[in-house]
C-alpha cells in the first residue's frame, strides 16, 4: 500500500525536511563511528537500531564470529561501528564492524604515538627486511624493521615470536594506514638507566687514558671506553689542529688513545672529547707572523677552489684559488702545486676572533700590470700574438706578459667596418704593434688599439670648411656620381689604403661633356 503515490506532494516534503532536520541534529556523517543496539539475531544477520537513520543497519553474523564477539552480542547489546554509507544504490545502510575495531585500533596508535607511550603486541611473522607485529589490543599489524628488533644483531628470533612484549611507534602515516614499530627503544630506554650511572662517574676536564678506536665516520671518530663501558665520540673538529677530512687519515681501528672530556651532557647521556686540545693550541704563535708579509707554507691538500697550506703544525690557512695568479682568473692548484710542496705566501689577514689566516700566492710576484704601466705607460707601442676572439673584440697576449689586452672591432680600422676587419685575424695571428689605450690596474684591464697606430684620415679634412675648393682624383663612377680622392696630401701613401669621400660638384654636367 503507497502512503504517498505522488512524491512531489507537499506531505512527502514536509516529511522529509522533518527526517532531514532529525539526522542533522543526530550529527551523523559518513566514515565515523557510531552506537547502534541490536534489535534482532538471525542465523545470518544481527540488526541493529541506530537513532537518525532511515532504516536499519544490518551485520553480517559471519563478520562477528571473525571477531570472536558473538558470544558477547545479545539483544539490546551496544555494538560500535562504522558507517560507511548512510544510503547506498539499494538504499541501505552499510556499516562494518570490522572496520570500526581497526579505526578504534587506529585511534589508539594515534594516541600512543602522540604521547610516546610504548604499546603491547606480539611478532606474528618475518617479512622482507623485518617482521610483522600484531597490535594487542586492536589486532592492527604494524612493520619492525630488521635493525629495530634488537640493539645488537639476532640471528635467531624464534623466542621472540607470539610473545606479548612492549614496542615503540616510530613512524605513523594514516594516510597510508602504515604503522611502523621498534622494539630496539625499548630496550634502549631500559639501559638508559644504567647509563646514566655511568655518565655520573665522569666530569669535565678528566683524562681517559687508553681509549680504543672502535670506528669512525665522515663527522669523527668512535672510541671505546673502559672495555665497552662507554663509547664516545670525538668530533672531526677535535681530532687535531690540523686540517682532517677524515678520521681514517689519522687511526687505525684497535688503536690506543688519551682522550679529554669537554662536555658531558647527562640530558642526552653524551660524552664529548677531544684529542687536540691535549696538546697546546698552535694559533698561539700566531703573534709571531705579520701581515704582508712572505712565509714558507706547506700544501697539505687541493681543493677544486684552492688549496690548504700549513704555516706550522696545526696552523692551516686557506690559499683561495683567486689568490694563485695576478692574470689567470680561473687557474686550478692541481696544476700548480702537489700535496707537500712548499710554497711562498703572503699573510693578507689575522682574524684571532675567528682563528682564520688569509695567505696569498699571487703577492709574491710582481704584480705584472704594475711592471707593464711602468715600462708601457698609455701611449706606449707593443705588440702581442691573437689568444682568442669573439664577435666584437680580439685578446691578444702581450710580448713578455702573461696579460690579455682587450682591442675592440672599433680601434682594428678608421675605415673599414669593424665586422669585416675583424674577420681578417685569427687566433695565433702576429700583431707587430698595438698602441696602449688604456690601463686599469685595479681591474687588472689593458685596452689597446691597432688603428691609433695610423693617423686618423679625416685629419686632412680639420683645416677645411665649407665651401672650400680642392682637388681631387676621380677613381670612379656610378649612377650615383663620382667617387673622388683628395690630393696633396702624403698621407694616404702612407696607409697604402685607397681613401675615397663624396664631394659635391656643382659643374658636374659641364665634367660630363667634356
Amino acid at each position: 500500500m503507497e502512503i504517498y503515490k505522488d512524491l512531489t506532494s507537499p506531505g512527502v516534503k514536509e516529511f522529509e525536511a522533518l527526517l532531514d532536520s532529525q539526522l542533522s541534529k543526530a550529527k551523523i556523517e559518513e566514515g565515523k563511528l557510531i552506537k547502534g543496539t541490536v534489535t534482532k539475531i538471525t542465523e545470518k544477520f544481527i540488526f541493529l537500531f541506530i537513532e537518525g537513520l532511515k532504516s536499519e543497519p544490518i551485520l553480517d553474523i559471519n563478520e562477528v564470529k571473525n571477531l570472536k564477539l558473538l558470544d558477547s552480542v545479545k539483544l539490546g547489546s551496544k555494538l560500535e561501528v562504522l558507517l560507511e554509507k548512510i544510503e547506498d544504490k539499494d538504499g541501505a545502510v552499510v556499516v562494518s564492524l570490522a572496520k570500526a575495531q581497526k579505526l578504534k585500533g587506529w585511534y589508539q596508535l594515534e594516541e600512543a604515538f602522540e604521547t610516546n607511550k610504548p604499546i603491547m603486541g606480539k611478532i606474528t611473522s618475518k617479512c622482507k627486511g623485518g617482521v610483522i607485529v600484531e597490535h594487542i589490543d586492536s589486532g592492527s599489524l604494524m612493520f619492525c624493521p630488521g635493525s629495530q628488533i634488537s640493539d645488537k644483531p639476532l640471528k635467531d628470533i624464534s623466542h621472540l615470536m607470539n610473545e606479548p612484549q612492549k614496542f615503540s611507534l616510530i613512524k605513523l602515516d594514516k594516510v597510508r594506514g602504515n604503522a611502523c614499530v621498534s622494539r630496539r627503544q625499548i630496550i634502549s630506554s631500559n639501559k638508559k638507566v644504567d647509563k646514566a650511572k655511568i655518565i655520573e662517574k665522569y666530569k669535565v676536564g678528566d683524562i681517559i687514558k687508553n681509549a680504543i678506536v672502535k670506528g669512525y665516520s665522515s663527522f669523527g671518530c668512535f672510541f671505546d671506553v673502559n672495555n665497552g663501558e662507554l663509547d664516545v665520540l670525538v668530533h672531526l673538529q677535535e681530532i687535531s689542529y690540523s686540517r682532517v677530512s677524515h678520521p681514517d687519515e689519522i687511526f687505525n681501528i684497535g688503536e690506543k688513545h688519551d682522550i679529554l672530556v669537554i662536555s658531558v651532557d647527562k640530558d642526552k647521556l653524551q660524552v664529548g672529547c677531544s684529542i687536540k686540545q691535549l696538546s697546546p693550541d698552535p694559533f698561539n704563535h700566531i703573534d709571531n707572523y705579520e701581515l704582508n708579509k712572505i712565509y714558507k707554507a706547506k700544501v697539505v691538500k687541493i681543493t677544486d677552489y684552492g688549496c690548504f697550506c700549513e704555516l706550522e703544525p696545526g696552523l692551516t690557512s686557506l690559499l683561495h684559488s683567486s689568490e694563485l695568479s695576478w692574470t689567470k682568473k680561473s687557474v686550478s692548484a692541481k696544476k700548480l702545486f702537489k700535496i707537500g710542496d712548499e710554497i711562498d705566501c703572503v699573510i693578507t689577514e689575522i682574524d684571532k676572533e675567528k682563528r682564520r689566516v688569509a695567505i696569498s700566492y699571487r703577492l709574491t710576484k710582481e704584480n705584472p700590470f704594475d711592471s707593464l704601466s711602468k715600462k708601457f705607460p698609455v701611449g706606449s707601442v707593443i705588440g702581442g700574438n691573437i689568444s682568442s676572439t669573439n664577435e666584437y673584440a680580439i685578446y691578444l697576449k702581450l710580448d713578455d706578459y702573461e696579460i690579455d689586452a682587450f682591442l675592440h672591432a672599433n680601434d682594428l680600422s678608421f675605415l673599414g667596418k669593424p665586422e669585416e676587419e675583424l674577420k681578417k685575424f685569427k687566433k695565433g695571428d702576429r700583431i707587430d704593434k698595438v698602441k696602449v689605450l688604456e690601463i686599469k690596474k685595479e681591474e687588472q684591464k689593458v685596452r689597446v688599439g691597432l688603428k691609433q697606430m695610423k693617423e686618423d684620415p679625416f685629419n686632412w679634412f680639420k683645416d677645411k670648411k665649407i665651401n672650400d675648393v680642392v682637388t681631387v682624383k676621380v677613381m670612379s663612377s656610378d649612377n650615383k656620381g663620382l667617387i673622388v680622392k683628395p690630393e696633396g696630401s702624403d698621407m694616404f701613401d702612407h696607409l697604402l689604403i685607397e681613401y675615397s669621400i663624396y664631394l659635391s660638384l656643382p659643374h658636374y654636367e659641364t665634367l660630363q661633356s667634356h
